[in-house]
């Protein structure tokens, strides 16, 4: 078996991981903070990673476990909301597909306003496109329990993008 390199599978993974840091802590500063926390988490226990595994499950798993001790530990920074200028020049090319981000920036938005049980896996099923076993291997949740979640959360976001459509 090939020896796993930790920089390659993470540069593999790492757009995904930290698309999922910002779903769960809905400020960049703090998402760019939890990602980096993860990946040296990782970093430090690679040598317990086991091949077969998935390796964006195992990160997955690692960045939600930071995200859930960074919450208990009282160190996340005190929750505050960027001004809306400042996320609309993130990744905006107003030259291209001025709806589609228009769309995005609403439905983005709205995902944020989900209690974060349900952001958590619609993130993980219908941003990343992890399947409902996956996510629920991800989260160490019944499979169950994260179906009713993404109906609830799917639910809350339709009626949230009816409001501002």
């Amino acid at each position: 078996m090939p020896s796993l390199s930790f920089d390659a599978e993470l540069a593999a993974v790492w757009p995904r991981l930290r698309r999922f840091a910002h779903a769960l802590a809905r400020n960049p500063a703090d998402a760019d903070d939890l990602a980096q926390m993860a990946a040296e988490k990782a970093f430090k226990s690679f040598s317990q990673f086991h091949p077969g595994t998935k390796f964006d499950y195992w990160m997955f798993r690692i960045c939600r476990t930071v995200w859930i001790d960074m919450i208990r530990s009282g160190t996340r920074r005190a929750a505050r909301e960027v001004p809306s200028e400042e996320g609309e020049r993130i990744g905006f090319d107003p030259r291209a597909a001025v709806e589609a981000t228009i769309d995005l920036k609403t439905a983005m938005r709205a995902m944020q306003r989900l209690p974060e049980e349900q952001r958590e896996v619609v993130a993980l099923i219908l941003v990343e496109g992890f399947g409902y076993r996956e996510a629920a291997e991800i989260l160490e949740q019944p499979i169950g329990t994260v179906s009713s979640r993404l109906a609830r959360g799917r639910q809350a976001l339709l009626v949230m993008l009816g409001e501002s459509g």
